[in-house]
């Protein structure tokens, strides 16, 4: 099979797109060399572009694939041949995306991701709209028919089908619908995603502006000083804006279904993903909390997988739940791995002050620069005034410090931390790799020290605990850890 005849004009369209400032400031640069022929450089381009053509035409005629009994077979290149054969029972992902420009001339770009790699290992760009739907299908139903194959050799029980509410697709899988963003909640994801450590960025700004504003609005302070208010206000509702229709366009119409081990999920304005989340390869589970959603009551659940799943996310973490009620995302968090409530053991006091210090000498490094422009470039207006953000120094420092934490049950380590963001991740012992206890020079100072879990999926640490229960804590890890594991094989051996 090969690939859309249209890939050829998409791909020149989006090279061209993506090179033509370049040309032209190149074309205009050459044209205002006395001794240069503005023919030549037309010429040169027109040889440029017949050259883009061609190399298009010819990979479009030298790229091939073709579903082979138990592999996926590619072939491309133009200057240097590659042939490749995909295992289906090694395929992780298949994931589907579609641009704007893609979906004006029904085209979509499939992905293939496979175990063991966070890269992806094949990329067909383009194929049709519907060739691509029927391939993600195909490759679905093959990898879940040589699973059940291998269940049945070793003796496994095959998955039986959902709840009685579920459906069965074109793969012979039953699948249900386990959560969808309607549009209410989907404008509230949106006007909470908003980090609202920029607003400090922007009114830290304001004395610095308003000098440079002075000369536009007159030498009246006071005018100065609303116009400078006014642009800071103004700033800050953009980038709210801006951040909520980012949110809006990436989770427009998002829906995660649930079938057999795995979790599919479609989403997107603009460009529209689709694609699987095998919960098989699942290392972590991530609830996130930003300080408007606790302030609301809601937070959002990702996934953390061995490698990648999908071409929109980073490290192997993908949105199982974009924003929904604490409990709901916990409760959809205990039904994929089945933790129970613990509780969350903080550092030592003696972390709190540490964070107070690093805090009190960030505010006096801004009070520093804010001082030297006074001094050496334009008067600044109240120049003092990051110093009254040493009152606040403290608080942040409880805060931050309330929000750190770590517990331990017999099979997941949890650990929490973050403030403006506040992360809690649950990691299943038998998934652990290893364990790491360090401290930097300001730790050992006062005997803290931070504990690394490491996974597949990346690694949590719970930073600044008493040395010695650091290294209690990194040993319970290990001890639960090798027993987890030694448990699965014991299981495994048993069929």
């Amino acid at each position: 099979m090969k690939l859309h005849p249209l890939t050829v004009v998409y791909r020149v369209g989006r090279r061209a797109v993506s090179l033509g400032w370049g040309v032209v400031v190149g074309f205009a640069g050459a044209s205002s060399i006395p001794f240069v022929d503005r023919r030549l450089v037309v010429a040169a381009l027109a040889l440029a572009v017949l050259a883009l053509v061609g190399y298009e035409v010819a990979r479009y005629q030298r790229f091939t694939y073709a579903l082979a009994g138990t592999t996926l077979e590619l072939r491309s290149g133009v200057l240097s041949r590659r042939e490749r054969e995909i295992p289906i029972e090694r395929v992780q992902n298949v994931d589907v995306s579609r641009t704007v420009g893609q979906r004006v001339i029904g085209l979509a770009t499939v992905r293939v991701e496979t175990a063991g790699g966070g890269n992806t290992e094949a990329v067909l760009e383009c194929v049709s709209a519907a060739a691509a739907d029927d391939l993600q299908t195909e490759l679905r139903r093959l990898k879940r028919a040589a699973a059940d194959a291998g269940d049945i050799e070793s003796g496994d029980d095959v998955r039986a089908g959902g709840k009685a509410s579920a459906t069965t697709d074109a793969t012979g899988e039953t699948s249900e619908v386990v959560f969808g963003l309607g549009r209410r909640r989907l404008l509230l994801a949106s006007a909470l995603s908003f980090d609202v450590r920029l607003l400090s960025v922007v009114f830290v700004a304001q004395p610095v502006v308003q000098p440079l504003l002075a000369p536009l609005v007159g030498d009246l302070a006071g005018v100065t000083t609303v116009v400078a208010l006014l642009v800071a206000v103004l700033t800050a509702v953009g980038l709210w804006l801006a951040s909520a229709a980012r949110t809006f366009a990436r989770y427009y119409g998002f829906r995660l279904v649930r079938a057999g081990d795995d979790l599919r999920y479609e989403r997107g304005l603009g460009r529209r993903y689709t694609g699987t989340i095998p919960l098989e390869k699942l290392q972590t589970l991530a609830v996130e909390e930003t300080a408007l959603e606790r302030a609301f009551g809601y937070a959002s659940l990702s996934v953390v997988t061995a490698g990648s799943v999908g071409s929109d996310t980073t490290g192997g973490s993908a949105a199982a739940v974009p924003l929904a009620t604490r409990a709901d995302v916990l409760a959809l968090a205990r039904d994929l791995e089945p933790f129970a409530d613990a509780t969350m053991e903080r550092p030592p006091t003696r972390a709190r002050t540490r964070y107070a210090i690093r805090y009190a000498l960030g505010v006096a490094v801004l009070l520093a620069l804010t001082m030297a422009v006074d001094a050496l470039l334009t008067p600044v207006p109240y120049a003092w005034a990051p110093a009254v953000l040493l009152v606040l120094a403290p608080i942040a420092a409880h805060l931050q410090w309330r929000n750190v934490g770590v517990a331990l049950t017999n099979d997941y380590a949890v650990v929490r931390r973050g403030f403006w963001t506040r992360r809690t991740r649950v990691l299943p012992h038998d998934r652990v790799q290893t364990t790491a206890v360090s401290a930097t020079f300001f730790q050992r100072r006062r005997g803290l020290a931070s504990v690394a879990i490491d996974t597949a999926g990346g690694d949590a640490v719970a930073p600044d605990y008493d040395a010695a229960r650091a290294r209690e804590i990194r040993d319970r890890v290990v001890e639960r850890a090798c027993a987890a594991v030694g448990a699965r094989r014991g299981a495994d051996d048993s069929h």
